[in-house]
């Protein structure tokens, strides 16, 4: 390798900035009610999932990635092998996506979805950094009224989804990046908690 050049240990220099930031903001988290919150979402997940109902994941932009990648922890697999588990991203639909958007309003093209695929029992589950993305907000209103347990995942402030949601877990950090982040981290867990849960026989540790 050459040398180490200025602009490169300015640049590791931010990476450690963005490092400690989020420690921080995982300390913070670590010590927040997101602790027990996360684990009573595992528990309705779980209970659903026995019950032979799915999950609903939504959310734009980089929390439209969150969801997409936490529905495939379920369907897929998270941390071994056992049976498939019901999961669905509505961001991951792009057809669907694209054509409510167009031939309706971009406001709907996740609440349309909830109203076809959705189920008394199912639980849908938003992703949102803001906690006021309006297309999220009407998905978790027609969720509601059709009998889906809703949960969001959100930044500390909550926005307007904390007053739509049966569950609302606010991160501490209204940091964009951070809340992705303890999001992801949050959701990953409970994943596992559903998988430990749901097939224990399977699980190794």
């Amino acid at each position: 390798m050459g040398r180490v050049t200025p602009t490169a240990t300015a640049g590791a220099e931010l990476v450690r900035q963005r490092l400690a930031e989020s420690i921080r903001s995982k300390q913070r988290l670590l010590d927040s009610e997101c602790v027990e919150q996360a684990a009573q979402v595992a528990e309705l997940v779980s209970t659903a999932l026995a019950a032979g109902r799915k999950v609903v994941f939504f959310g734009n932009g980089g929390s439209a990635s969150d969801a997409g990648h936490l529905a495939a922890e379920l369907l897929g697999r998270f941390a071994y092998d056992r049976p498939a588990l019901a999961a669905v991203s509505l961001a991951d639909t792009t057809a669907a996506l694209t054509a409510i958007g167009n031939d309706y309003d971009y406001g709907e093209v996740f609440a349309r979805q909830v109203r076809g695929l959705g189920a008394p029992g199912d639980v849908a589950v938003a992703l949102t950094t803001s906690g006021n993305s309006p297309n999220v907000i009407r998905a978790l209103e027609a969720a509601r009224e059709l009998g889906l347990l809703t949960v969001a995942l959100t930044g500390a402030d909550g926005g307007k989804v904390a007053g739509v949601v049966d569950l609302c877990i606010q991160v501490p950090t209204d940091d964009t990046p951070r809340v992705q982040e303890a999001c992801l981290h949050l959701g990953h867990t409970i994943c596992e908690l559903v998988e430990r849960r749901l097939h224990p026989q399977a699980d190794p540790g």
